[in-house]
């Protein structure tokens, strides 16, 4: 089997990298990250409505009361849903929901859309797609279940590549949660794992009617180019839609780069007008302060303190936001400014390594130790790749030390016993400062796959409230609670052998996991 998934890289020439648009940061704080709604919305919110969780049980428990008290929709993007009794109390939740949104009205208001990739949603006997078709059948009119399949899965590669190893060539990765005007950011995907014993990280945005509007619009739009799951678990075209790996490339990555274009620009234009108006009528809020006193705040909504940017990279569609994001944040962090950086899976593409190595700024990269990677203990080549995540690691180490950085740039792996680990993004402090003004919080593992691959999406949350920064911080200090700095002798351990045939393998492989 895994002999095809070394001739992918032949198969699918890779994409060329681009460089970030150099970016002026102005001077002042949170502030200084205002130039990035020059190419994404910017949604200003009270920090208020911003709540960070710690555990996947607290999680699931979210997940199922926002279920239980939705009225108007339920949005979920995610890679899969799992197939066990945990999932399947979330789908006896949405049937319910539904259930008691049509006994209310005769007609019910509420619509469910789910988006999942095709090929992961696909896998085995009982799968995704399995669970879901209950739902189908009983509320044909509010549910709607689309699969997406990367366009580069197509003609002779695609009846080639097994099952699992397809999975490789590109993927649905975006997690977003949506119920009602709450939306919930993660990387976490609907799986017992995500709901127990897998470590990740999650945001709630509450009370966000415009961020749950942007959202809910992405995801039609991916929904929109995707394969549409069937009552009889056969999957269709929307009318009149270039199909993903029987069309036309190229003519279906312009229809799904427009799509999703329309929804960032517009979504652009609507806060720009919104943020003038708001500008204005501030200024006469403050003129009709003065004048009658501090009665008159009682009605006025409060200045945002917090600021919401979406972030997204779906190179197949020739969209490389976040790419650029990440990499001018990486490139315009000052001297003495503190990055901590995790990935579940550590495999940094060259140009944020180059970064990391290059610029100014101190790091701290949390990365899973072999044993709570989530392919630890797997069977047959998935087996080895936690190796492989070692032996990268190791050489990223080595040039870490080559170039005499082992005090800049500290490594720390994640280690709890009866865990895994899939926590991702960063933390930016200032310089002089004890508390994050900005975080990254969503799918995207910085790896080749993020960028040039799948389908992601994050957000930068930037906020100048000091309550909001605190939660950051001991989020952030939690997870990396649980580490072990990284040093020569880590790579000594027994556990840390790596076979010469994966030494071999790893660079052929490493732009597919």
């Amino acid at each position: 089997r895994s002999s095809w998934l070394l001739l992918a890289p032949l198969l699918t020439p890779p994409v060329p990298l681009i460089t970030a648009p150099p970016c002026s940061l102005c001077p002042e704080g949170a502030h200084r990250f205002q130039w990035i709604r020059n190419l994404v919305p910017e949604f200003g919110i009270s920090s208020s409505h911003v709540k960070v969780l710690s555990s996947p049980a607290e999680f699931y428990e979210l997940l199922k009361v926002q279920i239980k008290t939705a009225k108007q929709r339920v949005v979920m993007a995610s890679l899969y849903l799992g197939t066990g009794l945990l999932e399947q109390e979330l789908v006896d939740c949405l049937e319910e929901t539904l259930e008691k949104s049509l006994q209310a009205k005769g007609s019910s208001n509420l619509r469910v859309s789910i988006l999942l990739d095709y090929t992961r949603g696909s896998r085995g006997r009982k799968n995704s797609r399995t669970m879901l078709i209950p739902l189908l059948q009983r509320f044909p009119e509010q549910v709607r279940v689309s699969l997406f399949h990367t366009p580069n899965l197509r003609g002779l590669l695609r009846l080639l590549i097994p099952e699992r190893f397809n999975e490789t060539i590109g993927l649905q990765h975006i997690k977003v949660y949506l119920f009602d005007d709450n939306v919930i950011l993660s990387g976490a995907n609907l799986s017992d794992l995500y709901f127990t014993n897998r470590q990740d990280r999650y945001v709630l945005l509450q009370d966000s009617p415009e961020i749950a509007d942007f959202f809910t619009e992405l995801v039609d739009a991916i929904g929109d180019v995707s394969l549409q799951l069937q009552r009889d678990d056969t999957v269709q075209m929307m009318e009149g839609m270039v199909h993903p790996y029987q069309g036309d490339k190229m003519a279906y990555c312009e229809i799904a780069n427009r799509r999703v274009m329309e929804v960032i620009n517009s979504a652009r234009t609507r806060q720009e007008l919104l943020h003038t108006k708001t500008f204005h009528s501030s200024q006469q809020g403050s003129s009709l302060l003065s004048q009658q006193g501090s009665q008159a705040s009682g009605g006025l909504k409060p200045e945002p303190d917090t600021w919401i940017y979406p972030l997204i990279q779906m190179k197949p569609f020739g969209i490389q936001i976040d790419e650029m994001v990440t990499e001018t944040l990486l490139t315009e962090a000052e001297r003495d400014a503190r990055i901590y950086l995790t990935t579940g899976y550590f495999n940094l593409t060259q140009a944020y390594m180059d970064l990391i190595l290059g610029t100014r700024a101190e790091y701290r990269i949390l990365l899973a130790s072999p044993e709570v990677n989530g392919f630890f203990g797997a069977k047959g080549v998935a087996g080895a790749i936690p190796a492989a995540y070692v032996y990268i690691e190791h050489q990223f180490y080595s040039e870490v030390c080559y170039l005499h950085q082992q005090e800049r740039v500290q490594l720390q792996e994640y280690s709890r016993s009866g865990w895994t680990f899939h926590a991702k993004g960063l933390w930016l402090y200032l310089a002089g400062s004890d508390l994050p003004c900005l975080t990254l919080i969503g799918s995207p593992n910085f790896g080749y796959r993020s960028v040039h691959r799948d389908l992601e999406a994050q957000v930068a949350i930037v906020t100048e409230n000091k309550a909001l920064q605190q939660q950051l911080h001991q989020e952030q200090e939690q997870l990396y609670l649980c580490s072990g700095v990284v040093s020569s002798s880590t790579f000594e351990q027994p556990n840390r052998y790596v076979k010469l045939w994966v030494k071999l393998v790893t660079p052929l492989i490493k732009n597919f996991f």
